[in-house]
């Protein structure tokens, strides 16, 4: 098999060497190679130092030159919505205009408005969608993506979004509970039938499954009954919780062992506590906090308490149209508090770890071959540069899937 190298780097970075997920001071420890090289065989790293201790290789090898960029591990994307159909670009001007969140759901926007229209997709439409918007992310520098359903909330058109994320190389989730249809009576009728009726095609596909809990979608009662179904069919566990209030998400996330619980716009100091002393990732938002107005999740708070946080995009239609992990690097830096060393670390190792991948998300011999290469000789461009087109390479699994511009 030929082998990659990647020569003469100006740095080569990776996160901590520590247990994943990296908590607390670990978060924030990076390894940093000036001068450096990565030599790939196959899908897998085989080595990573300096140019100096490079030694004869034998074996035919294609070589890259990386004199003047920088290489970090390939980014991770682990919450994102990229399976509809249509856009909401009129809800995003009435909103410019003033309208809340609230005021849109009463008027038949959001999520029931993308809805209709996935509806009406069909399934070679839904995977041109996804496709489309996996090639975007790999072009900001992510190798691996999640990818949830949730916008179909019938039995057809949940099991095409999921079968479209996974054929495009996702890794498939199903947020079945997202929102309730309009033809179903309730919430608690909507979760019978979903467990009766999807559940059992959907854990066919998908690796995880996912539950809005918030005011007019899900509550704590409704969101066990459906997660603990889905765990009976072998499908870990995730939650949308405390993003416009605290409705008991965190303290069901930890009872369940949930892999991770997202957004906590909402959360306060006894949430942050309890996330601090359980094995929950919080998986923090802050596009869709920019998008909607709302306050930042509590990053610092969680990483000084010793919480394990991820970072990702939420990409969607509605609260987060952004498919760019560095632009969330630069909200982490400039609105979360965290350090670029912080901000690397949550949307690599921690972000696989969630999707339960811990063979990617760093930089190390025997790890899956995913780096990308950034146009700058200091890795720190990747959220210093706000929506800069710093990334120059994506080698995902040893291929090289984008070069340079």
């Amino acid at each position: 098999m030929t082998q990659l190298l990647i020569r003469d780097l100006a740095q080569v970075v990776t996160p901590s060497t520590g247990q994943a997920p990296l908590r607390g001071r670990d978060l924030g420890r990076v390894e940093v190679v000036e001068n450096a090289y990565v030599l790939l065989d196959g899908d897998r790293i085989v080595s990573v130092g300096p140019m100096t201790a490079l030694g004869a290789l034998t074996g035919s090898r294609e070589e890259l030159d990386g004199r003047g960029l920088s290489a970090i591990p390939g980014l991770v994307d682990c919450h994102t919505h990229p399976a509809f159909a249509g856009d909401r670009v009129h809800e995003f001007a009435l909103r410019a205009g003033g309208a809340t969140y609230d005021e849109l759901l009463a008027a038949g926007g959001g999520i029931l408005s993308t809805t209709r229209a996935t509806r009406a997709a069909g399934q070679m439409a839904l995977d041109a969608f996804v496709a489309r918007h996996r090639d975007a992310m790999i072009a900001h520098g992510t190798t691996t993506f999640e990818g949830k359903s949730g916008y179909g909330l019938d039995r057809e058109t949940e099991v095409a979004q999921l079968a479209a994320i996974r054929d495009a190389g996702g890794i498939p989730t199903w947020l079945g509970a997202h929102a309730v249809p309009p033809e179903q009576p309730g919430a608690d009728a909507y979760v019978d039938w979903a467990i009766r009726e999807v559940l059992p095609e959907a854990a066919a596909i998908a690796v995880a499954a996912d539950v809005f809990v918030e005011r007019g979608t899900f509550d704590t009662a409704q969101a066990r009954r459906y997660l603990e179904a889905c765990r009976q069919r072998g499908l870990a566990l995730r939650l949308h919780g405390d993003q416009l209030s605290e409705m008991g998400a965190v303290p069901l996330a930890v009872e369940l062992r949930a892999r991770s619980i997202d957004h906590l716009e909402s959360t306060g100091a006894d949430g942050v506590a309890m996330l601090a002393a359980s094995g929950v990732v919080a998986v923090l938002l802050p596009i869709a906090a920019l998008y909607l107005g709302r306050p930042m999740p509590p990053a610092r708070a969680l990483v000084d308490a010793g919480a394990a946080i991820a970072l990702a995009t939420d990409f969607n239609p509605g609260s987060a149209y952004c498919e760019s992990l560095p632009v969330v690097c630069t909200l982490a830096c400039t609105q979360l508090g965290l350090t670029p060393e912080e901000a690397l670390a949550a949307c690599t190792v921690n972000a696989a770890h969630v999707l339960g991948l811990d063979d990617r998300g760093r930089l190390a011999p025997g790890l899956r071959a995913d780096v990308v290469l950034l146009d700058a000789t200091d890795w720190r461009h990747l959220a210093y540069h706000l929506a800069g087109d710093v990334v120059h390479t994506v080698i995902q699994g040893g291929q090289v899937v984008r070069g340079p511009a």
